[in-house]
């Protein structure tokens, strides 16, 4: 990937005599901080399965080598990069956590394939060991409250489709989709509710304490968001 953007050089310094001193080593470093950004981010979405954002940062990634690779010469490294990022494409779409490491790390040997062979060596890319996003969960908290909700309120309420579920619990609780498209019932009500310390919450007491810990709150509170603005939409 960033083998790609140094190997563009020589067709960003052509057209440097039109811009302004500066610039173009200036746009080049953000263009190679950005995408190097994003393949980090690529690596951590996919590992742990958030294939939604996966399949958003491979986008930024392609975006951004359409800008490095325009020069000529470059049709047959572009072509490489080309598979590699359909092989990355294919695992995403099938939501395969193997064939997405692989890919990856494919994609990854390529960038420094190129690197060395464009006779800058030195700069080794590779498969991310840690995150220095510490602010960015990577892990799918949609997709984690809707099975939170499903295993923990499920019983009594219908969470996303009438027609395929059925509580074991026949109690007049409404659905997930009902409680969302009520204007005075927020998030952070549904918040306060999950996390009240008493045995029996709700309308009436009727609701048994879920006796959830605050990660899985925020989980279910995530989809209750989604499903609201699912429904403004």
């Amino acid at each position: 990937m960033i083998a790609g953007i140094v190997a563009m050089l020589p067709l960003f310094n052509a057209g440097a005599e039109n811009q302004p001193a500066g610039n173009t080593s200036t746009q080049l470093s953000d263009l190679m901080v950005a995408l190097q950004f994003q393949h980090i981010k690529l690596w951590f979405a996919g590992k742990l399965g958030n294939w939604s954002l996966a399949n958003y940062e491979l986008r930024q990634i392609e975006a951004g080598l359409r800008k490095a690779m325009l020069y000529p010469s470059e049709s047959s490294r572009l072509s490489q990069t080309t598979e590699q990022l359909q092989a990355l494409d294919r695992a995403i779409e099938l939501k395969d956590s193997a064939a997405f490491a692989k890919a990856y790390a494919d994609f990854t040997s390529g960038c420094n394939t190129c690197h060395r062979a464009s006779g800058f060596g030195s700069i080794t890319i590779q498969v991310p060991v840690n995150s220095p996003f510490g602010d960015q969960l990577f892990a799918d908290q949609i997709a984690e409250g809707r099975a939170l909700a499903r295993g923990t309120c499920g019983l009594c309420h219908v969470i996303s489709d009438s027609s395929k579920e059925t509580p074991a619990f026949r109690f007049p609780a409404p659905s997930f989709s009902e409680i969302a498209s009520r204007p005075s019932f927020s998030a952070n009500d549904l918040r306060l509710l999950l996390a009240s310390s008493h045995r029996r919450v709700g309308p009436n007491e009727a609701m048994l304490k879920p006796k959830l810990v605050e990660y899985q709150i925020d989980a279910i509170v995530a989809f209750f968001e989604t499903l609201r603005a699912d429904r403004a939409r």
